[in-house]
């Protein structure tokens, strides 16, 4: 098997680890990152001075803020002179249409687009822990083994288009809001009993209500006021409105959505800058756009 060059765009929360952990691996890429190159750049890798020196690796992946940036990055692949890149890997969350579109782009360039936002976290990203959520050719799948495994603990191939992918993670991120948020009034709800929080998530965390904010962002994040889950509040409003506009275009039922949308909305607007776990801070009353 011939040998592959790769190359890693987007050195941000999540890229930045996730592209050490290639490295770890014994995957050097060249990389790239509009806010600096040079500062973000895990140890060992090939700093490249912009988008048209990574287009000339074999595999590109991208890890970045939304689907506008991530066209904008694949149309300056496109136009990359000499490149030679075949595959585009991109580990963003973008939603299904712009998966869509972005991947129709560079079909039409001769390129192949793998869809595979990613779940866990800065945490996991550090830990090479993520959940890898795939979406595209059988085989560039397959191809792709070495490099997802270095990143995530899971990798999931869910089907064959682009956008698939997307509709994994929007609806996961979107369970993930709901827990966060439903966690925090329950919690609150005991408090106000005079049950101590630590009792409440004991009960919980072996029974029916169990979830991964009771389980895991509760524990380490909340009842340690830290608040430092290292996903934006911004982020997951970003994410919960994403699944709504596409539940509208699905016609599915979207009850629950409406309400989680205007909720995240209206933390996000109140505390700019915040962590998505101080949405408790939000629903306690006490978001006066103080964040820690």
């Amino acid at each position: 098997m011939p040998d592959i060059s790769y190359g890693f765009i987007g050195l941000g929360n999540m890229g930045a680890p996730m592209c050490a952990n290639l490295c770890a691996a014994g995957i050097v890429p060249c990389v790239f990152d509009a806010a600096g190159t040079a500062e973000r750049a895990p140890a060992g890798t090939i700093v490249a001075d912009d988008v048209a020196a990574v287009a000339q690796q074999d595999t590109v992946f991208l890890s970045l803020p939304d689907g506008r940036i991530v066209a904008s990055v694949c149309d300056e692949i496109l136009n990359a002179p000499g490149r030679t890149v075949s595959t585009v890997v991109d580990f963003s969350t973008t939603g299904p249409q712009a998966a869509g579109e972005i991947g129709a782009a560079l079909a039409a360039g001769g390129i192949t687009f793998v869809d595979a936002p990613v779940s866990g976290g800065r945490a996991g990203a550090i830990a090479g822990s993520v959940t890898v959520i795939a979406s595209g050719p059988d085989e560039a799948v397959a191809a792709l083994s070495a490099p997802f495994e270095a990143v995530g603990g899971n990798v999931f191939h869910v089907g064959v288009n682009p956008g698939q992918g997307q509709a994994v993670k929007l609806l996961n991120n979107f369970l993930s809001a709901t827990a966060m948020a439903a966690t925090s009034e329950a919690v609150q709800f005991g408090l106000g009993h005079g049950v101590a929080m630590e009792t409440i998530l004991d009960v919980v965390n072996v029974s029916t209500g169990q979830n991964t904010a009771s389980a895991d962002k509760f524990p380490k994040r909340v009842a340690t006021e830290s608040f430092d889950a290292g996903f934006a509040m911004a982020l997951m409003t970003k994410d919960v409105a994403l699944y709504f506009d596409e539940v509208q275009k699905s016609g599915s039922s979207n009850k629950v959505g409406t309400t989680m949308t205007g909720l995240w909305n209206a933390a996000d607007g109140a505390m700019p800058g915040a962590d998505f776990t101080e949405i408790y801070k939000y629903l306690r009353g006490d978001s006066d756009g103080e964040t820690t």
